[in-house]
């Protein structure tokens, strides 16, 4: 196994913008240092996308940018139906105005436009989102207010290069098995999400990288055995010769998987799909229920992806050899080809 985890705190990167430590850790012990990118400004992207879901639907949040265009939106996905529902405001040209938090861990973010707020609250122990959608001309509005528990101190943290050019980053800090409660006003309907059937999904992204590529990510929380159990998955994106994203999670201990594949255009994205990894410890069926596809297309920005909403059957096997069982299992696993 080629992982390295990264344990000596240290910033991000060098004064130069090339990454100090290469790999992957269970905590931020590297810190953002923003100050030190040495890349052209409208190359930075950052991101914090919260996702909660439980087997009926998916409320999905998202503050971020691309520097020279920002993004506040609010998904909700309505799995039994196969709709979604989705409200967005483009913010131009806003390099560095959304002061995006330094860290996944502390720091609270929160934007206020025309037809749109947004607010995430970060706390010890927990997490609060909060938005509130206006758009006369989206129907029906959303009032949202989730609190996310977050129990456990492991989560999965990933710093990857890039070939194309050593001053390419990407810092990844994804949170699973956060459970959540509260209520998404949806018009005439109120949805609630209860701790024991709900779980909050954190992906917060910072970096510099070129400007086409792609990936694969797949991503899921539950209840097994009374315990909560949650993956992270996902290949394709950068160099991962120091450290793969995958990563298994159960009663708040991580657990790192090496090679995990699985090919989801192959026979069309809503076919059952197998997916294996290299040592046997992560081997799943999963049956698509709703392909959730996005594109982009304004000047030279052509983004794709299919987000495919499924149930996983299989079984996970921990550090120590425990096998954890899973059936129909809900989560997600998307493939998206960018080029921005």
């Amino acid at each position: 196994m080629r992982n390295h985890r990264i344990t000596t705190f240290s910033d991000l990167l060098y004064p130069n913008g090339t990454l100090m430590q290469k790999g992957y850790s269970t905590k931020a012990v590297m810190r953002y240092n923003r100050k030190h990118i040495k890349a052209p400004p409208w190359r930075i992207k950052e991101w914090d996308f919260y996702q909660v879901s439980n087997d009926d639907c998916c409320l999905q949040l998202t503050i971020g940018h691309a520097s020279y265009a920002g993004e506040v939106s609010a998904m909700l996905i309505d799995l039994n139906e196969k709709k979604t529902y989705a409200a967005k405001e483009i913010i131009a040209l806003p390099f560095n105005r959304l002061h995006m938090p330094a860290s996944a861990e502390h720091g609270d973010l929160a934007v206020r436009r025309k037809t749109i707020d947004m607010q995430f609250e970060v706390y010890r122990g927990g997490r609060r989102l909060r938005c509130r959608t206006r758009d006369p001309k989206t129907f029906p509005r959303m009032d949202v207010d989730i609190e996310l528990s977050q129990p456990d101190l492991e989560s999965m943290v990933i710093a990857t290069p890039f070939d194309e050019d050593p001053r390419y980053f990407y810092y990844n800090h994804k949170i699973n098995c956060m459970p959540a409660s509260g209520t998404v006003a949806f018009g005439d309907r109120t949805i609630a999400f209860e701790p024991e059937t709900a779980f909050g999904l954190l992906d917060w992204g910072r970096g510099v990288w070129p400007f086409s590529h792609e990936w694969v990510w797949g991503s899921g929380s539950a209840w097994i055995g009374g315990k909560r159990f949650g993956f992270n998955i996902g290949f394709g994106f950068g160099n991962t010769e120091a450290a793969t994203e995958n990563m298994l999670f159960y009663d708040g201990n991580a657990h790192k998987l090496n090679e995990v594949y699985v090919d989801l255009a192959a026979g069309g994205y809503m076919s059952p799909k197998k997916i294996t990894s290299d040592d046997g410890r992560f081997e799943m069926d999963f049956e698509p229920i709703y392909d959730r596809y996005t594109e982009t297309k304004m000047l030279f920005v052509d983004n794709r992806c299919h987000q495919i909403f499924g149930r996983f059957n299989g079984k996970a096997v921990l550090d120590d050899g425990t096998v954890i069982d899973v059936k129909d299992m809900s989560g997600f696993v998307e493939h998206a080809v960018h080029h921005w």
